[in-house]
C-alpha cells in the first residue's frame, strides 16, 4: 500500500509542518498506513492523488447519502451560488426546507438550522435546561454527541479508565471543563438508568442518546429500551432527545423515530440531511421550540441557513422523498454486503459480529454480539485494522473504526465486487 500511495505520504508530511496534526479532524489520524489524500469522487467511488480508485464506504464519515458529488445537489448549489453564498438574512429556501422537514420528521412541529452536529446538540441541551429549569442531563457510554466539553465524556474510554472511574464521567482529553452536570449510564441498562434518576431525583433535564449507537459498534437498543427511556423521561419531567446526526435520513425518511416507532421531544440532525455540505437541524415539538421563538433561549449563528447548505438539503430531500424504492434498495444492498462480509470471514475461521441496519453497519472481530460499549472493548481491534489495510490494497475504502456506510450510488455490482475483494483479502 505504501508503494501505491507515495503522493499521500508526501502531502501528509508536508501538511504536518503547518496544519496541527497534519489533519483537519483528529479522528482522521488513525488511518493506516497514514491519512490518504483524495483528488475527486463521483458516485460510489473516490480517487486518491496517486490515481488509485476506491469503492467508498466512508462517504465523508456519513454525509454523502447520495454518493460523492451527486448531480442534483451540485446543480442546486450552483444555481443558488449565482445569487450569493450567505445573506445573514432571510430567503425562501429557509421555509421551503423547513416545510419539508416538518412534513417528514415525526417529532417536528418546528425546526431551526445550524452548521454542525456539535452546535445543534448544544442548542437542544440548552433548550431542555430552559424548559425544565434543571441543569443535569444523562448520556450513555460510547455515544458521541460532538466535541463540546459538556458531551465529550465517556465516549471511548479504555477498560482501565472505566474500572477506575466508579461510574463518573470520563474526559476524552485535557483542557475540558469539569463534568458537573453530566450523568453517565450504560446503553441498554434499564436498572442503571433507573438508578441514575433515583440518585439525581428532580435534577435531570434530559436524556440524550443515539437511538442506534452508531458511533460505537452500531449497537441497537434492546427491545423495549427506547420505549423505557420515553416512559422514564415523561414520568420524571425530563425531555428525551434523539441524536439522529447519523440515523436521520439514513434509516429512512423518518429516521430512527420511524424505524423504531418511538417519538422523542427533540431530535438533532446533520450528515445526510446536507448530503455533503455543513448543515444541522434541531427538530421538536412547538411547546419547546417556542422558547427559541420567544427569545428565551438563544439560538444564533452567522452562517445558519445559508444558501449553499439549504440548496443542497432541498435537492437531497427531494431525491430521497421522490425516488421510488430508494430506501428499499439501500437496505437490500446494505444487508447483502453486511451478511456477505460476515459469511466470508466466518468461512475462513474468523470470529466476527456485525450490527446495524442496511445503510449503516459495523463489523468487528469478536465472539459474541456486543450489547454495550464495554462489550465492544473486547473486540480484536488490531485484526480489524489489518483487515481495513488489506482492503485498501484491493480498492475498497471503509472507515477505520468498523463502520460501513452505503449510499444510493452503490450498485449491486459494487457490492459483488466488494465481497470478491473481501474473499481475496481472507
Amino acid at each position: 500500500m505504501r508503494r501505491k500511495t507515495r503522493g499521500s505520504r508526501e502531502r501528509f508530511e508536508k501538511a504536518s509542518h503547518s496544519l496541527s496534526g497534519g489533519v483537519s479532524s483528529g479522528l482522521r489520524r488513525s488511518a493506516r498506513p497514514y491519512p490518504l489524500y483524495f483528488s475527486h469522487g463521483k458516485g460510489a467511488h473516490l480517487q486518491d492523488v496517486d490515481g488509485n480508485s476506491y469503492l467508498d464506504y466512508t462517504l465523508g464519515w456519513g454525509p454523502n447519502i447520495l454518493g460523492n458529488a451527486p448531480d442534483e445537489v451540485i446543480e442546486s448549489i450552483q444555481r443558488e451560488m449565482t445569487r450569493g453564498l450567505t445573506f445573514g438574512a432571510q430567503h425562501d429556501l429557509e421555509f421551503e426546507v423547513a416545510e419539508i422537514l416538518t412534513r417528514t420528521i415525526p417529532c417536528a412541529d418546528r425546526v431551526c438550522f445550524a452548521n454542525s452536529g456539535t452546535e445543534i446538540v448544544q442548542v437542544a441541551l440548552r433548550l431542555a435546561r430552559a424548559v425544565t429549569r434543571r441543569r443535569k442531563f444523562l448520556k450513555f457510554e460510547g455515544h458521541y454527541h460532538g466535541w463540546d466539553d459538556t458531551v465529550l465524556l465517556s465516549y471511548h474510554p479504555s477498560l482501565e479508565k472505566l474500572a477506575a472511574c466508579d461510574g463518573n464521567p470520563i474526559h476524552e482529553g485535557h483542557g475540558q471543563l469539569p463534568a458537573d452536570h453530566t450523568v453517565i449510564a450504560q446503553w441498554n441498562d434499564v436498572e442503571g438508568v433507573q438508578s441514575a434518576f433515583a440518585e439525581n431525583d428532580g435534577e435531570i433535564a434530559a436524556v440524550i442518546c443515539e437511538p442506534m449507537m452508531c458511533n460505537s459498534g452500531c449497537i441497537p437498543p434492546q427491545p423495549g429500551f427506547l420505549e423505557f427511556l420515553r416512559e422514564m423521561t415523561s414520568s420524571h419531567g425530563a425531555l428525551l432527545i434523539f441524536d439522529e446526526v447519523i440515523t436521520g435520513f439514513r434509516l429512512g425518511l423518518a429516521g430512527a423515530q420511524g424505524f423504531y416507532g418511538v417519538l422523542p421531544d427533540l431530535a438533532t440532525y446533520a450528515k445526510a440531511v446536507g448530503a455533503g455540505v455543513p448543515l444541522s437541524v434541531l427538530a421538536g415539538r412547538q411547546a419547546y421550540m417556542d422558547y427559541i421563538e420567544r427569545g428565551e433561549v438563544v439560538h444564533a449563528g452567522t452562517l445558519n441557513g445559508n444558501l449553499v447548505a439549504l440548496a443542497a438539503a432541498r435537492a437531497a430531500l427531494h431525491t430521497l422523498t421522490n425516488t421510488p424504492d430508494i430506501y428499499a434498495d439501500l437496505f437490500r444492498r446494505g444487508e447483502t454486503l453486511r451478511s456477505g462480509i460476515a459469511r466470508i470471514l466466518k468461512k475462513h475461521g474468523h470470529k466476527v459480529c456485525t450490527a446495524g441496519a442496511g445503510p449503516v453497519f459495523h463489523v468487528c472481530f469478536i465472539d459474541r454480539q456486543p450489547e454495550t460499549y464495554r462489550d465492544l472493548l473486547h473486540a480484536d481491534g488490531q485484526k480489524y485494522s489489518d483487515f481495513v489495510l488489506a482492503l485498501l490494497d484491493e480498492g475498497v475504502l471503509p472507515l477505520p473504526d468498523g463502520r460501513w456506510y452505503l449510499s444510493t450510488a452503490h450498485s449491486d455490482e459494487d457490492i459483488e465486487a466488494t465481497l470478491e475483494a473481501v474473499e481475496r483479502v481472507c
